[in-house]
């Protein structure tokens, strides 16, 4: 039983990072660069195992989910500043998606219903909003989940019959290539699969359970995850010019049938819906771990105006992207990408707190494991550098920004920097 529980915690993971962000990043990988870029999911699956590892393991070692054991870390004179820097990166992370939920859930309503967006953003917003106010978030969650997870298994099975060739596959996902054009995709990649508000969730949801447990529920569901992100990336290299939700679905009714691109924009308004209610809440969560004193605390309860405030800024951002009419595969994958961004940012800070010693007892962060995290959290932000920069030679019309020696130099010099703060930390 408890093993079944510990599957369904990293269900819930794996879940999360399921929404019509990965969907949409995935299927314009494929659509563009055919299987070329699946490598960039076979790293981020690989991360996003080793980072949210971290993350319960702190949990489960020190009795404090991340936002807790940051405050527990940083106490005294000027610890707000630092505070409130990881909560402005996850607060601005989570806003970001949700401008991609109320989208991408928008987009698959109008696939099967036929509604202006306009409206459909608005019915949206008005639900999220009652299910936050009331705190009943859970059920309607796990529900729509469910319809997410069968949508998964249709992509799996309609990547099986595209036919890619085993040796493209193989080369895909094993030789890392950045052709033209693909900067901010390869970071979209792993800003939707590496998502740093799961971090603190994750956490949260780790706390009584036994290590070697919740090591296998997260492998597991990461992995089926990674699995269906992979699939979606095939699916979309079988999509004939540009990659809309429309066309999405006409290819899974050539492959699976008439009513499974129908079934498909259900699937996505499910991913979407359920992640613009978890995203508000996952950011209102994070606050209270790192200002608040848990769920007892009276200024930080469900109904308090601190909590609200932080989930009702971030339905609000996703809310006006809805209304504003903006086009919803731009700005899901423009989402990912920042939040692959703001990834290396948690990242570190979860670095340090697994090698506090008096935090995580004898489950303090050994050589392999700190070789693991430091790994990952260096290529995350090379990944991230090089996005910054391709969206500024993109404004500036500087392609030298994006030459190899240029990207190099400034993730080292920001890799320095990281290294250097961290390494002071570290010795507090």
């Amino acid at each position: 039983m408890q093993r079944f529980l510990s599957v369904l915690v990293g269900a819930v993971i794996a879940a999360a990072f399921l929404g019509p962000g990965t969907i949409t990043t995935a299927a314009r990988a494929g659509a563009s660069f055919g299987s070329e870029l699946l490598w960039a999911l076979v790293f981020a699956t690989v991360a996003c195992f080793v980072l949210q590892e971290a993350s319960a393991r702190l949990a489960i070692a020190s009795g404090h989910p991340l936002g807790r054991a940051l405050r527990q870390r940083y106490s005294g004179t000027g610890a707000w500043l630092i505070l409130a820097l990881v909560l402005g990166a996850v607060v601005l992370g989570c806003a970001a998606y949700q401008a991609g939920n109320i989208l991408g859930g928008v987009a698959g309503a109008q696939l099967v219903t036929g509604l202006g967006p306009a409206a459909l953003t608005a019915i949206s917003a008005l639900v999220a909003f009652a299910l936050l106010w009331v705190g009943n978030t859970r059920l309607v969650v796990s529900a729509l989940g469910l319809l997410v997870a069968v949508m998964g298994f249709a992509f799996a099975l309609t990547a099986a019959r595209v036919g890619v060739p085993a040796s493209e596959l193989l080369r895909g996902l094993t030789v890392p290539s950045t052709p033209p054009g693909s900067g901010l995709l390869i970071l979209g990649l792993v800003g939707t699969t590496v998502v740093p508000y799961n971090l603190f969730l994750g956490s949260g949801l780790a706390a009584g359970q036994r290590l070697a447990d919740a090591r296998l529920g997260l492998a597991l569901a990461i992995g089926l995850g990674g699995l269906v992100s992979m699939a979606v990336v095939i699916v979309g290299s079988a999509l004939q010019g540009e990659m809309t939700f429309t066309a999405l679905a006409q290819v899974l009714d050539q492959r699976l049938g008439s009513g499974a691109g129908a079934f498909f924009g259900w699937g996505l308004f499910a991913a979407g819906f359920s992640s613009a209610v978890t995203a508000p809440w996952a950011a209102a969560v994070t606050a209270r771990g790192l200002f608040g004193d848990g769920p007892e605390d009276p200024e930080w309860s469900m109904t308090s105006w601190r909590f609200r405030a932080i989930w009702l800024t971030v339905l609000a951002v996703g809310t006006f992207f809805g209304l504003a009419g903006f086009k919803p595969v731009p700005v899901i994958i423009l989402a990912q990408a920042l939040n692959g961004a703001l990834l290396p940012i948690v990242a570190v800070f979860l670095l340090v707190v697994v090698n506090d010693a008096q935090l995580m007892g004898d489950q303090v962060n050994g050589l392999w494991a700190n070789v693991a995290t430091i790994g990952a959290g260096a290529l995350c932000t090379v990944l991230g550098v090089r996005g910054v920069l391709s969206a500024a030679a993109s404004v500036t019309g500087r392609s030298s920004l994006t030459e190899l020696g240029t990207v190099m130099v400034c993730s080292l010099a920001v890799l320095g920097l990281m290294a250097v703060w961290a390494r002071s930390q570290w010795s507090r």
